[in-house]
C-alpha cells in the first residue's frame, strides 16, 4: 500500500480550519491521530477523502506548511472588540463562488451594453444618515407604509430583495454553501458581505439568520454598495461599530428600515416594553432589536436599562427555530439572485455561455433541472 508524504502540521491545521474535532473525524478516518502524531502518512486516496471532508483543496496538502488564507475583502467583523482572524472554509468559499458569480455577470453586462448601475458609489462616509437613506429608499422605491402592510417578514424581505434587484443589486440569499446543504452557514461568523462593481454590485445575505435579521443585514449591504465599497460584516441593529464606515453604514439601515420621524408618530413610550416591541416589529417589519435600537435612538431606552432590554430580547430570538427549505427553484433564484440567474440562463440558450459554466455558477447538475429553472424564471422554453 503506497502512502503519501505530508507534513503532519498540514492535517491538523486542515482539521482545524474546518472546525473539527480530532474526535468526530476519527470516526471516519480511524488512523487520523497517528497521521497528526506523523507516526504514520495517509494513502493517496484517504488523502483524497480527507481533503474533501475538510473542504481544502489536496494540493494544499503537500505543501511544507499551512497557508496563509486572509479573507479576501475588507473585513469589519469584530467579537468582543477583537478581530477574527480565521476565517472557515465555509465563509471562503461563499466569498469565492460570488465573487465568479460577479466577474461572470460583469462580462455579461459589458457585453450587453448596460450602463452602469448610477448609485454605486455616489454616496460618502459622513453624509447626513437621514438625506442619505431618503436616496436609497427613493432609488429602490422603498415604501415603508406598503411594506407595513404584508403580512409576514417574509414577504417584506422578498419585496426588499426584489427592489434591489430591479435597480441593478445581485442580492443572493443562503444559508449554506453554494448548494451544498451539508454545509451550512454559521450567522455569529458574518451576517452579510458587499461586493462592489461598477456594473456588478452583488450583495450577499446569510440566509440562515432570521427574516428580520436578514432585512437590517440587507439594508447595511446596500449602503455598503451606494458607498461604493467592499465590506464583510457581521453588525446588527444594536451594535456601534468602532469603524466609522460600518458605524455610518449601520446609521443609515436603521433610518432606511424605520424612518426617526415615522417612528416617533408610532411609538408609545408609555406602553409596556415587550408588547409595544412586538407591536412596532410587526409594523416596520424588521427585528424586534432594530425597534430597541430606535428606542435609544430617540431616547425611550438609555444606558444599563437599554442593554439589559438587549440582553433579554437577543436571548429570546436565539431560541427561536430558523426557517428553511420552500420550493427549490425560489430557492434558487434566491440563493445565486434571480437577476443572475436570468441571465446566465439567457446567455446560456443564445450559446454565449457553456452549459458546463452554467452548471458550475449555478451549482447543479442536471439539464432537466437548467430547463425547469428557465421556465420558473420566464426565460426557458
Amino acid at each position: 500500500m503506497t502512502r503519501v508524504a505530508v507534513e503532519r502540521s498540514l492535517i491538523t491545521w486542515a482539521r482545524e480550519r474546518a472546525g473539527r474535532s480530532l474526535e468526530s473525524l476519527a470516526l471516519r478516518f480511524p488512523k487520523l491521530p497517528d497521521w497528526e502524531s506523523g507516526d504514520l502518512q495517509p494513502t493517496l486516496k484517504q488523502l483524497e477523502d480527507f481533503a474533501r471532508a475538510v473542504h481544502v483543496p489536496v494540493g494544499y496538502m503537500f505543501l511544507l506548511a499551512p497557508p496563509e488564507e486572509p479573507v479576501p475583502i475588507p473585513d469589519f467583523r469584530t467579537m468582543a472588540g477583537a478581530s477574527l482572524d480565521r476565517p472557515t472554509p465555509d465563509l471562503l468559499d461563499t466569498i469565492y463562488v460570488c465573487q465568479q458569480r460577479q466577474e461572470w455577470y460583469n462580462g455579461f453586462a459589458r457585453e450587453m451594453g448596460d450602463p452602469p448601475p448610477p448609485f454605486v458609489g455616489s454616496l460618502r462616509v459622513g453624509d447626513d444618515v437621514v438625506r442619505s437613506a431618503a436616496t436609497i429608499r427613493e432609488a429602490l422605491g422603498f415604501d415603508v407604509a406598503a411594506r407595513r402592510r404584508m403580512s409576514t417578514w417574509t414577504d417584506a424581505l422578498r419585496l426588499f430583495i426584489q427592489q434591489a434587484d430591479e435597480v441593478g443589486v445581485l442580492v443572493m440569499v443562503s444559508g449554506v454553501v453554494g448548494s451544498n446543504n451539508h454545509r451550512k452557514l454559521d450567522p455569529t461568523e458574518f451576517r452579510g458581505f458587499a461586493l462592489a462593481d461598477p456594473l456588478a454590485p452583488l450583495v450577499f445575505i446569510n440566509g440562515a439568520d432570521t427574516k428580520a435579521a436578514q432585512m437590517f443585514t440587507l439594508a447595511h449591504e446596500l449602503a455598503h454598495i451606494w458607498l461604493g465599497e467592499t465590506a464583510l460584516s457581521d453588525t446588527q441593529a444594536f451594535d456601534v461599530p468602532k469603524q466609522t464606515i460600518e458605524r455610518w453604514c449601520n446609521q443609515v439601515a436603521a433610518e432606511l428600515l424605520v424612518p426617526l420621524d415615522l417612528f416617533n408618530a408610532e411609538h408609545d413610550p408609555q406602553a409596556e416594553l415587550g408588547p409595544e416591541l412586538e407591536r412596532l416589529a410587526r409594523r416596520f417589519k424588521v427585528s424586534t432589536l432594530v425597534i430597541l435600537r430606535r428606542m435609544h435612538d430617540v431616547g425611550t431606552l438609555r444606558g444599563d436599562r437599554y442593554w439589559a432590554a438587549y440582553e433579554a430580547e437577543a436571548q429570546r430570538l436565539q431560541s427561536f427555530p430558523r426557517s428553511s427549505g420552500g420550493d427549490f427553484y425560489l430557492t434558487l433564484g434566491a440563493r445565486v439572485s434571480k437577476r443572475f440567474a436570468r441571465a446566465i440562463v439567457v446567455s446560456t440558450l443564445e450559446g454565449r455561455s457553456s452549459f458546463t459554466e452554467a452548471f458550475r455558477l449555478l451549482g447543479f447538475k442536471k439539464m432537466a433541472t437548467f430547463h425547469e429553472l428557465g421556465r420558473e424564471l420566464g426565460v426557458g422554453f
